[in-house]
């Protein structure tokens, strides 16, 4: 939680808290007497699972039922109980169902289980519980065990740390995306408390309000009603005592995360559309049929019965194909070499890589590391970069260099070299006194650490120190000042330590601090040096809030825009020497705003503001955020191949407008409109029209801006925002991601895909068409709700431009290609009952048909998620190939109704020539028609293949021998006299030469006069 205000009061007021907690279900938690709580605590797990044991197999059942396929397949199976409509054997029709649900079943129990064992090591994690009150817990959180990132699991207040101020620096990277370490400080009535046994016999409560969405606030107050004496005392060491107020599903993590949901994917739904295109086309050949006959008879029963006849013309061997080949392209993506560590947590949806549109990125851990480099400091008259430490280490080590008295002194220096030599000075000794860094050193004995100096018996060695901040930018530059000579070495609430390059510690009091907000955009310190008394105010902060602060000069606008266009972060550091006169008289006006009820906040910053005029300019510093690796060539490859990336963030707007240049997010020749923060319908409705006025603009959106915006012109914002080159959205809270992502699928029926790498994400991953976590950064958490793990951003290139892309062109052609081989059958089918006077009796039975789509062709045809287009290489070349793929074109109506055409024409041509050419008996016709249907099957699979793969040639030849093979075994439908006859294999030959040569070489005029891009290449 961001605020809390610890209050003491009385027992009336305890009685209209408690009115109010019953009024607005509010939390009232006493400490000490866990009797009076009355709330039950939710239990304190997460869970990413879809089912439980009950809800399994009812849960999977209806999300396959959903799809028309296997509901039509249900229903037709079903009818094969009823004797007068029962076509074949009860295996023929039950057999390939149960295959399908139990290869569906098996499936999702894997990756249910596979959640369920990620939850269970999250929620494992133990705990240290105080037993004297149910609602204490001790969380043995060391500083280096923070650092560790080990996560308190629970919303709670802190009572006690064991740092003598109460201070404490927590991570708030699972709530806003932010890794930066945030000092909050203890309550200070249970802070102040003799011994730490007094907390079990204090009686106080805390009021919170209910469970809220906003993770940026919270309200509540401690009240401590009378004073208590307790003979207990516990000796503890790097310890945080809080009191839980939120557990489970009322955390303000969970409250931001949508429940997990079963994704589709846009494939699966286009094949749903066609199999109903189907169905259409069989009830209206069956009704065809019927009338033909004339409608004697019980023609209904004809109907249905020719229903199930043609019922091959939607195959329910496309479900097993489709989600075997789902498992195929997860174990090729989990094996590439060039993305290791790469794990695909959901198998459901690989083709939506290929499909996407819009990608909706995190910034912290995601695109950047979150860590700071200093890279340039800039004094107006001269530039330092990272080549010329050097002399600036030489300038602060003359600088506080000990007297010599025993020596002559030496020429004086040239006045220039004296003047940039001490502004160099001033600027650096600025650097390391404006901040909020605390240095914290590593016990060497035990491994504990400490976070001041004194408790570290002066352990001013370089070695076991680190610093904590509120902001990476403000380690950057305490750690250069420390590479230059001038080192942090210690700080509570009231002093810091500097010591110079000569050994020495000068201590320096803080009398004033100033945080740094959005709003103001700066920070401030008032210090007193210790040996000279002294009283400095020195400020730093964005250009755009210093400019009108700083004394006038000629430097700073220009050199602002080229460290910018560097992709550096700038700061301008500025100081004002007080006088003791003109600091008392700001510490009354100071103290007196701060007492006012009425507008403190603006009195405040009134009275501060009095101080920030004609400020001495000290230098502007540049501090790089490192990116993550490759990250501008992946974006740049993303671009090129038709993506538009939202970089959605947490973060200030400044870091996040910074990021978007430096990452070539935004590109340098594209201008970038900052949407000016509204609180109204008016103020949105001019600043939209002002954003209206401009093209081919980056947009950057705050969320408190983006809110109102939505609230008021939800569709007029989304339609200007989606024409954009790149969008970023800077506060956004895990709420608002997935709203965002919501609205892009809502308004534009595009695929988007979500990165991330925190807790924060969760809700965003969850919400989008395709789920990535990046799970070297954070934490878990996000990669337990993701469908895809990397371990790099860069990874994402491959990952959509060579697996996406080759899992839907596989997928779609698998697809189209198994419809093929239902409605070929069913083609001839037709042509056969039309023949024998329309008579409702099967063309081929029992085995023969269920070896049709299994034995005989089933590994051929699946040999096709092996096939590609181009080479990995290619495609990462050209990444246009994949924006071809956005527009749907490998599976659509048309594509779909080239099939249907072969379809009808191949099984023409078998059935008729089977009947022109057989012999004496029908059983011949049988031995033609079917020995052609499976050698065209395995030449059509031949004809589609763009590169071969051994695997491929093996499937070919071993389902045409194991077909060879099973005619000894056929004497049931086959005469295996005639077919060992050399007429049956001039019959079948010709045939079958027939129905694929024509196919052939309209192929190849095709590709010779018009050929696909992806030929170009490979060509």
């Amino acid at each position: 939680s961001s605020h809390f205000r610890p209050l003491q009061s009385c027992c009336d007021c305890l009685a209209r808290m408690c009115r109010r907690t019953k009024e607005l279900k509010a939390r009232t938690v006493w400490l000490g007497h866990p009797e009076k709580c009355e709330e039950k605590y939710p239990k304190n797990a997460i869970k990413n699972q879809k089912y439980n044991f009950f809800t399994f197999v009812p849960g999977v059942l209806y999300q396959q039922f959903k799809f028309f396929l296997n509901l039509y397949f249900l229903v037709v199976a079903c009818s094969q109980f009823v004797p007068s409509l029962k076509i074949g054997y009860l295996y023929t029709y039950w057999a390939p169902l149960g295959f399908v649900m139990a290869v569906t079943m098996v499936r999702e129990a894997v990756d249910e289980v596979r959640r369920y064992q990620r939850d269970k090591e999250m929620n494992s994690q133990l705990y240290s519980k105080l037993t004297f009150s149910p609602h204490l817990f001790l969380f043995l959180s060391h500083y280096n065990v923070l650092l560790q990132n080990q996560r308190i699991p629970a919303d709670m207040i802190f009572l006690r740390t064991s740092e003598k101020t109460g201070s404490c620096f927590i991570r708030t990277d699972q709530l806003d995306g932010e890794t930066d370490w945030k000092l909050k400080v203890a309550v200070v009535c249970t802070q102040r408390l003799p011994a730490l046994g007094d907390l079990f016999s204090i009686n106080a409560y805390v009021y919170a309000q209910k469970p809220q969405l906003d993770i940026h606030s919270f309200e509540g107050n401690f009240t401590r009603l009378m004073s208590s004496i307790a003979f207990l005392s516990l000796c503890l060491t790097g310890t945080v005592i809080g009191v839980v107020i939120y557990t489970g599903k009322e955390t303000r993590s969970v409250l931001n995360t949508s429940s997990p949901k079963n994704k589709v994917g846009l494939l699966d739904l286009e094949l749903n559309r066609l199999t109903k295109a189907l169905f259409l086309a069989q009830v209206v050949l069956s009704i065809v049929m019927v009338a033909l006959q004339g409608f004697v008879g019980p023609w209904f029963r004809n109907l249905f019965r020719f229903i199930v006849l043609f019922s091959y013309i939607i195959p329910i061997s496309l479900r097993v194909n489709l989600d075997m080949g789902k498992s195929a392209y997860g174990w090729m993506i989990m094996k590439d070499e060039n993305i290791p560590g790469t794990v695909v947590r959901t198998s459901t949806i690989p083709e939506e890589l290929g499909r996407l549109v819009y990608l909706l990125t995190d910034k912290t851990g995601t695109l950047t590391q979150n860590e700071m480099i200093f890279k340039r400091l800039h004094l107006g008259t001269v530039s330092y970069g990272t080549d010329t430490m050097d002399e600036i280490q030489s300038h602060i080590g003359q600088s506080y260099a000990q007297p010599q008295p025993a020596q002559a002194p030496k020429a004086a220096a040239p006045k220039v070299r004296r003047s940039v030599s001490s502004r160099i000075h001033e600027a650096v000794k600025a650097i390391a006194l404006c901040h909020n860094v605390t240095p914290v050193y590593e016990s060497r004995a035990n491994g504990e650490t400490e976070s001041t100096a004194a408790e570290a018996d002066q352990d001013f060695s370089d070695d076991n120190r680190t610093y904590q901040a509120s902001s990476p930018d403000e380690v950057a530059l305490v750690r250069w000042t420390e590479s230059v000579g001038l080192t942090l070495v210690n700080r509570d609430l009231t002093s810091l330590q500097l010591k110079t390059p000569a050994g020495q510690v000068l201590t320096y009091y803080i009398l004033q601090i100033f945080p740094f907000t959005s709003e103001s955009k700066r920070m401030g310190i008032i210090i007193r040096e210790e040996t000279t008394g002294d009283i400095t105010f020195y400020m730093k902060g964005a250009d755009v809030a210093m400019a009108s602060i700083v004394q006038y000069n000629d430097w700073l606008e220009e050199e602002c825009g080229n460290m910018a266009r560097e992709g550096l972060r700038t700061l301008v550091v500025a100081k004002k020497s007080l006088s003791e006169e003109q600091y008392t008289d700001f510490e009354n006006r100071y103290n007196q705003a701060k007492l006012s009820i009425h507008d403190r906040a603006l009195k405040v910053s009134a009275v501060v503001e009095s101080l920030e005029r004609e400020m001495e300019l000290l230098c502007l510093t540049g501090v790089e955020d490192q990116l993550q690796a490759d990250v501008r060539p992946t974006l740049e490859l993303l671009r090129n191949a038709g993506i538009k990336i939202w970089m959605l963030t947490g973060d200030k707007l400044e870091t996040a407008t910074c990021i978007a240049k430096s990452s070539h997010l935004v590109s340098r020749s594209q201008d970038i409109h900052v949407f000016r923060s509204v609180s109204n319908r008016g103020e949105a409705h001019l600043e939209l029209n002002a954003f209206r006025r401009k093209h081919d603009c980056a947009l950057v959106i705050s969320g408190d801006s983006l809110e109102v915006c939505l609230r008021y012109y939800e569709h007029e914002f989304v339609e200007l925002a989606c024409q954009c080159p790149a969008v970023v959205c800077c506060r956004c809270s895990p709420t608002q991601k997935a709203q965002i992502v919501h609205l892009l699928k809502q308004h534009t029926a595009n695929r988007t895909c979500a990165i991330g790498d925190g807790g924060n994400d969760v809700s965003m991953i969850q919400a989008a068409d395709c789920g990535i976590v990046g799970y070297g950064g954070e934490g878990k958490q996000a990669s337990l709700a993701a469908d895809f793990s990397i371990t790099q951003f860069k990874h994402i290139g491959r990952l959509l431009m060579v697996h996406g892309r080759n899992s839907y062109k596989r997928s779609a052609a698998l697809g189209q290609f198994v419809m093929h081989r239902g409605m070929i059958i069913s083609t001839m089918q037709a042509v056969f009952s039309s023949i024998f006077y329309f008579a409702s009796v099967p063309l081929y039975q029992g085995f023969l048909m269920v070896g049709y789509s299994t034995i005989y062709t089933m590994f051929p045809v699946f040999s096709l998620v092996l096939d590609q287009d181009v080479k990995p290489e290619m495609a990462l070349l050209y990444p246009e190939l994949y924006k071809d793929l956005t527009k749907g074109r490998s599976l659509s109506f048309k594509t779909f109704l080239i099939w249907v055409l072969i379809s009808i024409y191949q099984g023409g041509i078998l059935m008729y020539g089977a009947l022109v050419m057989f012999e004496s008996e029908f059983v011949h016709v049988v031995a033609i028609s079917f020995t052609a249907l499976i050698l065209t099957e395995l030449l059509m699979v031949a004809l589609n293949i763009r590169t071969w793969h051994w695997l491929m040639v093996l499937a070919e030849f071993l389902s045409l021998g194991c077909y060879i093979a099973s005619l000894a075994f056929l004497n049931e439908y086959f005469d295996l006299g005639f077919i060992t006859t050399p007429a049956f294999l001039w019959k079948v030959s010709v045939i079958t030469v027939v129905s694929c040569l024509p196919l052939y070489i309209i192929k190849y005029l095709k590709r010779k006069f018009s050929p696909p891009s992806y030929s170009k290449l490979s060509s």
